[in-house]
């Protein structure tokens, strides 16, 4: 038969056994909530905080870089002095020149391409065979003439052969791939070779 004696201590037992329970969930709830607010203050920190890129944070070095335009009667090219982002890859750099070209001038010389057309890609092989890659929007909007094909034609080349050491010769793509000319005038089927005597000795304009 039990005793009070040994109900009282099982009694005892029971009390203690749910305590130390209540203990135990008591510690893993505090512990989840701890664990919740850490990663709380770490999400929190980081986006008030976000890690600075050192790359991005520095401004890359800008050279100067003669670019070419049209004169009034689209006949000569005139020089236009620019600042480009410099470029240690060839082709990269190459990138700078047309998009400055195609950004029109701030001199107030002609513009020898239209506003929307886009640069796909530029790869300068080891032959020094600058492959340049327009969307179709050059033929689309190009308004054509010979005058104004050969404009387009040569502002990019000289451009490009005049800041770029490694582009010798430029060809002209669309979409990848080769055209006949861009408007009939010219034919674009090989590459160009710079024509420094369409070339007119002007005061260069800086922007």
């Amino acid at each position: 038969m039990t005793t009070k004696k040994q109900l009282r201590a099982a009694a005892i037992k029971g009390h203690k056994k749910k305590k130390s329970t209540r203990m135990i969930y008591l510690l893993v709830i505090l512990g989840s909530i701890f664990l919740v607010l850490v990663i709380f203050f770490v999400l929190l920190f980081s986006a008030l905080f976000p890690a600075v890129n050192e790359d991005a944070g520095k401004k890359k070095e800008r050279v100067t870089a003669i670019i070419y335009f049209s004169d009034r009667q689209e006949r000569f090219l005139m020089p236009e002095t620019r600042y480009v982002v410099k470029e240690e890859n060839p082709s990269l750099q190459a990138k700078e020149i047309v998009r400055a070209l195609l950004d029109g001038s701030k001199t107030g010389l002609v513009n020898t391409f239209p506003a929307d057309v886009r640069l796909k890609e530029i790869i300068i092989d080891k032959f020094g065979t600058a492959f340049v890659d327009f969307d179709d929007s050059l033929i689309k909007l190009h308004p054509g003439g010979s005058a104004a094909e050969m404009a387009s034609v040569y502002s990019l080349v000289n451009s490009l052969t005049k800041n770029v050491d490694s582009a010798k010769r430029v060809k002209i793509l669309i979409n990848g791939g080769e055209i006949q000319s861009l408007k009939g005038h010219i034919s674009t089927k090989n590459a160009f070779h710079p024509d420094p005597e369409l070339i007119v000795k002007a005061q260069e304009g800086k922007s």
